[in-house]
Order: structure tokens, then C-alpha cells, then sequence
């Protein structure tokens, strides 16, 4: 029997079992962060990786922004087979494509290998985007938006805490230091991550049989048409996410051209990670009153964070407040997005994902080049301009998208 394309939009039980432990939920989040940790060390050490290969900053851009539109085909062609092959199987996979990747990063001896390997990686980089609908499909869903803040915030933590790292190390160790790091932690996850995960696919129905991998390509079209709140969500986190990284690669080329080591963007990261924190309580505010109105109230406060961008430009402790704003309203944002995805269709998740996350990540990769281009050629008012441009478009979209769910409800 063919499997079902358009996706049954009732939910289940709301006493559907709790399969996922506190301690196991903490795991997949640490894990989710190791794993999206290894595309950001970029980020902090873009000058010294610029400077040993000897290429401009618009070139060096081109590395993250590779990474990102492979991560996007990445997740397009591969996360879809979670509706069909056993997770856990997947997961090992893609965390040993990694291993290998970055270890080609670390060994490199010339920008188009590093520049090679660092796609491979973004092409491998999927347990942190399957683990989410691993993750939901195994809880109550009156507390999806709580588990999804969690999950979240292990993927926040990976990307602020690779530019914490990723800063520190580089400027004691060399850059090559953070990359070896990633090999250990990789290395790690493949003994962990088939240990804590189930052996057995979730059972299905016994007139039903998995979808053929063609068949859940092919099912993505009438998913993005008849849901369309998810290509909405997509496309907000396309600029969310594309703002975010053009504006860390802008601070990785403006701060030690000024005078600041690359330490220095390592410790503005630990100041912004502090948002983790409280990402399990946006996800509890979502459940309360719903996400697409705490979307646009986290909206505010990303565009009010990049507001102050054009007057911080010489002042570190004003770039500090912005850049936490901007940190604290992006990904609020993103949970918010994934709270109203989560909630549709929970046996097909994963597709839900793909569309999410490929959106996501078209946008993540122009910007990561745009961001360093737009630094290069017009400095840090340029960036300044680019940014408040992304917040605004970032409001209207959420503000139609207030309006798309209030039509659905």
C-alpha cells in the first residue's frame, strides 16, 4: 500500500505515553549541540583561517556559506529517510560522516580542502534537526513546546558555545586545535548516541508498510502546499537564522581588525549564551498562549537588539546588549516556528522538518556569505543596515503569520 502524502492533521492522544527521560532529553540536547558545534568554529577564527591560506574575508566566507547550502541538501535528500529507516541506524551514519569531515578540516593544507571538507560536514549534518522529531514523537503533546525549547536550546548552545571554544582555543592553540576538538567529541557520540536510542523503529500499523524513498521525496510538494505555516516558519527562520550568522561572521572580521584578539569573540559568546537558559520557558510560554503570538513578542526584542547595531560598532559593551537581544529574540523565534510544526502531523515529522530546515538553511548560507561580503565591502554600517533589514522583514512575516494561524484555528 502506498504511504499516505498528505498528512493527517489531528494529533494524538493527549495521554500518549512518556517514553523520554529527563536525563535522556539532557543527552539528546548536549548531543544535538556537540554535533552543530562543528559548522560554527568558523566563526571566531575566520581571520586566522583567512590569514594561513591567504584569501580575502570574502573568499574565507565562502567556507561557512558552503557549509550551510550543504547542510540544506544535506537535510533535503537525507532527513526524509527518518520516516523510513530505523533513527537510530541514521544517526550513527551521519555522526560518522562528520568524524570523517572534520577530520579532513583539521588535516587540511589548503583553502579548497578545507573549503571541500567543511561541505561534506554541513552535507552530514542531521542529528541535530532529526533528533527534534525523534525526540517529540516520544512525549505528551501538551509539552511539545517545553521538550522543543530543550532541544532547542542544545542547538543554540552548540552554536554560541563552538564560538566560545572555537575563540579560546584558536587564540591560545591555533585554529586547528578547535577542529581536532570536533573529531574527539564525534568520536564520543558514536559509542553514545546508539546506546540511548531505540533499537527498534516505532511500530506501524500492520496493513501499512514504510514509504519508498521516492516516495517521501515526492511528498514534500503536497506537504509544503497543504501546510503552508510550515514554509512560513521555514522562511522566517531563513532570515532569523541568516541574520544571526552574518552578523557573528561580521563580528569574527570587525573585532580583531580592531584591535581585539579572537578570544574576544569567544568571550562576547559566553555573554550570549546565557538565552539557553531560559529557552525551556519560552517553549512553556508557547504551550500558554500560544506560538504564533509569543513569535511576534520575541520579534521585538530581535529587532530592537539590532537597533542599537549602527552605534555599536566602536562601543564593545553595546555590541554585548545587542548581541544578546538578537540571540534571545532569534531563537525564540525558532522554537516558536517549531512548537506550530510540531503540533501538525506527528507521523510525518521528519518531512516537516525537511521543509523547516532546508528553507532555514538556503537562507543561512547566502547570508553567511552576504554577511562577510557586505562587511568587506561597506564595513560595519553596511552589516548594521542588512541586519535591521532582515528584522523588519523577519516582524511582517510573523505579523501574516499571526493571521494565517488565527484563519486555521
Amino acid at each position: 500500500m502506498k504511504a499516505q502524502i498528505l498528512p493527517d492533521t489531528q494529533s494524538p492522544p493527549s495521554d500518549a505515553p512518556r517514553r523520554i527521560s529527563e536525563l535522556k532529553l539532557f543527552l539528546f540536547a548536549l548531543s544535538s549541540a556537540a554535533v552543530v558545534a562543528n559548522a560554527y568554529y568558523i566563526h571566531p577564527l575566520i581571520t586566522p583561517v583567512a590569514e594561513e591560506f591567504g584569501v580575502s574575508g570574502a573568499t574565507v566566507g565562502l567556507a561557512p556559506a558552503l557549509n550551510q547550502i550543504a547542510l540544506a541538501l544535506g537535510i533535503l535528500l537525507l532527513l526524509p529517510l527518518g520516516d523510513r529507516i530505523n533513527n537510530r541506524k541514521l544517526i550513527t551514519v551521519f555522526v560518522i560522516g562528520q568524524f570523517l569531515a572534520m577530520l579532513a578540516m583539521a588535516l587540511s593544507g589548503s583553502f579548497l580542502i578545507f573549503a571541500a571538507a567543511s561541505s561534506v560536514l554541513g552535507f552530514f549534518t542531521i542529528a541535530p534537526y532529526l533528533l527534534p522529531a525523534y525526540v517529540t514523537q516520544r512525549v505528551n503533546p501538551a509539552r511539545i513546546g517545553h521538550v522543543t525549547g530543550i532541544m532547542t536550546a542544545g542547538v543554540t548552545f552548540g552554536i554560541l558555545g563552538s564560538r566560545v571554544g572555537g575563540g579560546l582555543l584558536g587564540h591560545y592553540f591555533g585554529w586547528r586545535s578547535a577542529y581536532w576538538v570536533g573529531v574527539a567529541c564525534m568520536a564520543l557520540l558514536v559509542v553514545l548516541l546508539p546506546s540511548i536510542m531505540e533499537r527498534k523503529q516505532d511500530e506501524k500499523p500492520a496493513n501499512s508498510e514504510p514509504p519508498r524513498y521516492s516516495e517521501l521525496l515526492r511528498s514534500l510538494w503536497p506537504i509544503f502546499k497543504s501546510l503552508p505555516e510550515v514554509p512560513l516558519g521555514g522562511l522566517i527562520q531563513a532570515l532569523s537564522f541568516g541574520l544571526f550568522l552574518a552578523l557573528w561572521i561580521a563580528i569574527g572580521l570587525h573585532l580583531p581588525r580592531n584591535g581585539y584578539g579572537v578570544d574576544t569573540v569567544g568571550y562576547l559568546a559566553i555573554i550570549a549564551i546565557v538565552n539557553v537558559l531560559g529557552s525551556p520557558y519560552v517553549g512553556r510560554f508557547a504551550d500558554r498562549i500560544g506560538p504564533e503570538r509569543t513569535r511576534i513578542y520575541f520579534c521585538l526584542i530581535q529587532l530592537a537588539g539590532v537597533c542599537l547595531l549602527p552605534f555599536a560598532g566602536n562601543n564593545l559593551w553595546l555590541l554585548v546588549i545587542a548581541v544578546i537581544l538578537n540571540s534571545i529574540g532569534g531563537a525564540s523565534v525558532d522554537i516558536c516556528s517549531k512548537t506550530i510544526m510540531f503540533s501538525r502531523a506527528p507521523e510525518i515529522r521528519t518531512r516537516l522538518m525537511t521543509i523547516y530546515i532546508v528553507i532555514m538553511f538556503i537562507g543561512g548560507g547566502i547570508s553567511s556569505w552576504l554577511g562577510a561580503a557586505t562587511y568587506e565591502y561597506s564595513g560595519w554600517s553596511g552589516i548594521s543596515i542588512m541586519a535591521i533589514g532582515y528584522a523588519l522583514s523577519i516582524m511582517a512575516l510573523s505579523l501574516w503569520g499571526l493571521r494565517v494561524g488565527r484563519a486555521r484555528a
